[in-house]
C-alpha cells in the first residue's frame, strides 16, 4: 500500500518537472546602447554601425576605438551642416576583397579631426601583393572626401593604405591639414602599390598643406579641378607631385594650381605632368615653386603627353595642351642612372612657359621634344 502512494507521488512531480517553461534566452544588447550622448549633442561610438545609423542625432561624432567589419564602409557621409567628427583611439578595418572605401564623408561645414594619440590603421597588408589596382586582390580605396563643401579634415594620422589613400572629388573649399600617411611597411616586391597619397578630380578650391607622406605612388595626382594649392608637404618613396594623367574622364580639365614649399625624397619622379594619348582637355596656369628633390631615381623633372593606359608612349599628342606652366625654383639631385629633366610635347602643344630649375646628378635627355622657349631639357 505504501509503495503504491509512494508511485503516483514520484510519477505527480516527473510531469510537474516536464510541464515547467523553459528559461527565456538574454536580449541580446542593442548597438544603440554602444554609445554615449550628452545633452550638448555629443555622441561618443565604439561601434561603426551604430554610429552610421546614429550620425544625424549628433552635432559632434566621437570614433572611438572603431574596428569596422569587412566590407562595409564607415558611413559618414550626408552629415548635417557643422558636424564634427572626431577619431579617437584606433581606427581598423576587417579583410575582405572588394573596392571600398573604407571611409566615406560628404557634407557642409564638416569638421574632421583626429584626437592625441589616435590611429586610422588601413590594415594594408591584409591586401598587399605588389600589383594594386592593376590585378591580384580586389582592394579597397582608404577614405572618399567626396562632395565636401567648405570643410576641413585635419590633424589624420593615418598608416598602411590598402590602396588609394584620400579621394577627393566633387569637393569645394575643402582644407586638408597636417595628414600623415605612413605606408612605408609595403615597400618591397609584394608590398603596396597604386597607393595615392591624394587624388583630386572635378573639385575646386582644394588646399592641402603640411602633410607627411610616404608611400609607393603619387604624394598628389590632379586628375581635373580648378585653385588647388599644395604647400608644406614631405614626399617619399612615391612617385612625385603629380598632374594627371589629364584625359579620358569625364572632367579634362586642370586650371590654377600652385604646388610649392615642399620636398621629394626617395622616389621615382620628381615633378611630373602627364596627360593621355589621344585625349582632349587642358593643363593651364599650372606652378612649381621652390620643390626639392633627393634621390629620385628615374625623372626629376618630367613632362609627357602620351600616356596610354598608364604607360608612355613615346608618341605625344596635342588634344591636352599645356600652357602657362611656371617652375620655379624647383632644384636637387637625381640618381646617377635616373634622367634630370624630360619633355615630350607635342607640336605646338606646350606653350607660354616659365623656367627656373636646377636638378643635377643624373643623365641628359637626347629624346626631349617639342620643348618650348624658354625651358631646358
Amino acid at each position: 500500500m505504501v509503495s503504491a502512494r509512494l508511485s503516483a507521488l514520484l510519477l505527480g512531480a516527473g510531469a510537474l518537472v516536464a510541464a515547467a517553461p523553459a528559461p527565456a534566452p538574454t536580449a541580446a544588447p542593442k548597438l544603440e546602447d554602444r554609445s554615449t550622448k550628452t545633452s550638448s549633442g555629443s555622441c561618443t561610438f565604439t561601434d561603426a554601425s551604430a554610429a552610421s545609423k546614429s550620425k544625424t542625432s549628433c552635432s559632434t561624432i566621437v570614433l572611438s576605438d572603431i574596428a569596422v567589419p569587412s566590407g562595409t564602409t564607415l558611413d559618414m557621409t550626408k552629415l548635417n551642416d557643422g558636424t564634427t567628427v572626431i577619431f579617437e583611439g584606433t581606427t581598423s578595418f576587417g579583410y575582405k576583397e572588394w573596392e571600398g572605401p573604407l571611409i566615406s564623408v560628404s557634407g557642409t561645414k564638416i569638421t574632421v579631426q583626429g584626437a592625441d594619440g589616435h590611429v586610422i590603421d588601413g590594415n594594408g597588408a591584409k591586401w598587399w601583393d605588389g600589383k594594386g589596382s592593376n590585378g591580384g586582390t580586389t582592394k579597397p580605396k582608404f577614405f572618399y572626401a567626396h562632395s565636401l563643401k567648405q570643410s576641413s579634415i585635419t590633424g589624420l594620422n593615418v598608416k598602411n593604405t590598402p590602396v588609394q589613400g584620400f579621394s577627393i572629388n566633387s569637393a569645394t573649399d575643402l582644407v586638408l591639414d597636417s595628414i600623415t600617411i605612413d605606408n612605408s611597411d609595403g615597400d618591397g616586391d609584394d608590398g603596396g602599390h597604386n597607393t595615392d597619397a591624394f587624388d583630386v578630380g572635378s573639385s575646386s578650391g582644394i588646399t592641402i598643406s603640411n602633410a607627411n607622406i610616404k608611400n609607393q605612388d603619387d604624394c598628389l595626382a590632379i586628375n581635373s579641378g580648378t585653385n588647388i594649392h599644395f604647400t608644406g608637404g614631405t614626399c617619399s618613396g612615391g612617385h612625385g607631385l603629380s598632374i594627371g594623367s589629364v584625359g579620358g574622364r569625364s572632367n579634362n580639365d586642370v586650371d590654377g594650381v600652385v604646388i610649392e614649399n615642399s620636398s621629394i625624397s626617395d622616389s621615382q619622379n620628381g615633378v611630373r605632368i602627364k596627360t593621355v594619348y589621344d585625349a582632349t582637355g587642358t593643363v593651364n596656369n599650372v606652378t612649381y615653386k621652390d620643390i626639392t628633390l633627393s634621390g629620385i631615381t628615374k625623372y626629376g623633372i618630367v613632362i609627357e603627353q602620351d600616356y596610354e593606359n598608364g604607360s608612355p608612349t613615346g608618341d605625344p599628342t596635342t588634344g591636352v595642351p599645356i600652357t602657362g606652366l611656371t617652375i620655379d625654383g624647383v632644384k636637387g639631385t637625381v640618381e646617377s642612372d635616373g634622367t634630370n629633366i624630360y619633355i615630350l610635347c607635342g607640336d605646338g602643344a606646350c606653350s607660354d612657359w616659365d623656367w627656373s630649375a636646377s636638378v643635377s646628378g643624373g643623365e641628359s635627355s637626347s629624346d626631349c621634344s617639342n620643348v618650348p622657349t624658354g625651358a631646358s631639357c
